[in-house]
């Protein structure tokens, strides 16, 4: 390459890395956000399967303490998302991951499942369906 040629590619790249920064400055920020990235909805799964929580907009933080945008993960099966507020009980329905954990091996017997992602703060509260994600898995 010619170093005119290299020196045009070093301006292209620092404009259009400026454009994108810009855009990135005054992009509107995401609502926090919970999702199951495995398995994917509709999955048939052998059981134990991975089970892959992402959370959004929010820090993944041990149970414990309540600190403001932050949480753990807790996997429902077979129920809805809890009401913000409402602490998630410790049942075997409610699995909950308290050691700040994003993804664990799950175990249930062959059948069709829902699987609810909830988050909650520090002392197990719900932060509600906006941080919740329900999908259907079959075992087999």
């Amino acid at each position: 390459m010619t170093t005119s040629f290299m020196r045009l590619a070093q301006v292209l790249t620092t404009f259009f890395f400026a454009i994108w920064l810009a855009a990135c400055a005054n992009a509107p920020m995401t609502a926090p956000s919970v999702v199951l990235l495995e398995p994917a909805n509709g999955a048939t799964v052998s059981s134990p399967f991975k089970v892959r929580f992402g959370v959004q907009g929010m820090k993944v933080e041990p149970a414990g303490d309540v600190v403001a945008n932050s949480g753990h993960n807790h996997l429902l099966i077979n129920l809805a998302a809890i009401p913000a507020g409402k602490e998630i009980p410790f049942t075997p329905q409610h699995l909950h991951f308290g050691k700040a954990q994003t993804e664990a091996d799950v175990t249930l017997a062959p059948g069709v499942y829902t699987l609810t992602a909830q988050f909650a703060n520090g002392a197990h509260e719900s932060y509600g369906p906006s941080m919740s994600q329900t999908i259907t898995v079959t075992v087999k």
